[in-house]
């Protein structure tokens, strides 16, 4: 079957890029003087913060009260009461919430900070080190668990501290996440990294071509016989730094760019699935429920409901807030 060559008319689907000018103290933000290295507010719904929207700090979010669903990146799926997630950054992000109160509520403890101080700082401080690591998983997302108690302490102890007090703070909280063992990656594949730097440097580069052009994947059998392997060899070494088989990967790859896709387009989900590298629109349709949990239309009507936030709550008048999707950020 041929692909389908017709699509719906494309609307503007993009994160909106928050600047220093959007960060006063009105809106819980430090006052501009007493900014360093490390960002530190509270806020709740309604907010002008809530939104679909990304920004070049690291943004570490901690969740007190409501529930409802997340978008971070490509990826949609639940929070209530204690979630904690890292986003990297330019990592759109957004919190809807479906059970606000009509008063609204405080529930959003965040801290943002800069990677190139932080990166700088490592290659004078070796012991700063430990947290790269952290940072590279968070560019895809990470969400914590069983963590909430011991984060939300941490946030209290930055937020009222100051100067080097604050910095010593920060850099506990930056220990406890990086050292956590239990968490996931929300928006990409985690890769573990190999001992050996020519290995390392050779799955880098399947993995940079399989992302640049997912539609465009070489076999297993080819990719072997490029890096002079057999197949059987190709496929233990393959798992190994990644921690999927190729063929995984290769899916999870084309599904997420399909994400992107129904995200910031109205494209017909057909097109979209020959796009991304799939021959068939029923293995396309089979393959992104395994690994979403929904159908690619369940995913764009789901996808729709992040740009929920400040707007939907002034938009629903006299101050009220919507019954159907409300948002925490």
């Amino acid at each position: 079957m041929a692909p389908l060559s017709g699509s719906r008319i494309n609307r503007s689907r993009q994160p909106e890029l928050e600047a220093d000018f959007h960060r006063t103290p009105s809106l819980g933000f430090d006052p501009k003087t007493e900014v360093g290295l490390i960002r530190c507010l509270a806020h709740g719904y309604p907010t002008p913060l809530a939104r679909w929207h990304c920004h070049e700090e690291y943004e570490l979010h901690i969740i007190t009260e409501t529930s409802g669903k997340a978008f971070v990146g490509d990826w949609i799926g639940p929070f209530e009461p204690g979630h904690v997630a890292l986003c990297g950054p330019r990592l759109p992000h957004n919190w809807i919430s479906h059970d606000l109160p009509d008063e609204g509520v405080n529930n959003h403890l965040v801290i943002q900070f800069l990677h190139s101080p932080v990166e700088k700082s490592c290659a004078e401080i070796p012991e700063l080190g430990d947290v790269l690591p952290l940072l590279d998983r968070a560019r895809h997302g990470i969400e914590f668990f069983g963590i909430s108690a011991r984060a939300v302490e941490l946030w209290n102890k930055v937020k009222a501290a100051k100067g080097l007090f604050r910095l010593a703070a920060f850099l506990e909280m930056m220990a406890v996440l990086s050292k956590w063992t239990d968490y996931r990656l929300l928006s990409s594949v985690q890769m573990r990294g190999e001992s050996n730097s020519a290995e390392l440097e050779q799955i880098n580069t399947i993995v940079n071509r399989i992302s640049g052009n997912p539609e465009k994947s070489m076999s297993a059998t080819e990719l072997a016989a490029e890096l002079g392997m057999s197949e059987s060899r190709f496929s233990r070494f393959f798992h190994r730094a990644t921690g999927n088989t190729y063929t995984d990967f290769v899916n999870q790859v084309r599904i997420n760019r399909a994400c992107q896709l129904l995200m910031s387009s109205d494209r017909y989900i057909a097109s979209i699935s020959y796009e991304v590298g799939f021959n068939s629109v029923a293995n396309f349709n089979r393959r992104f429920l395994e690994i979403k949990g929904v159908t690619p239309s369940e995913f764009r009507k789901l996808a729709e409901s992040r740009f929920g936030g400040y707007s939907s709550y002034v938009r629903s008048g006299n101050g009220q807030p919507e019954a159907a999707t409300k948002a925490a950020e």
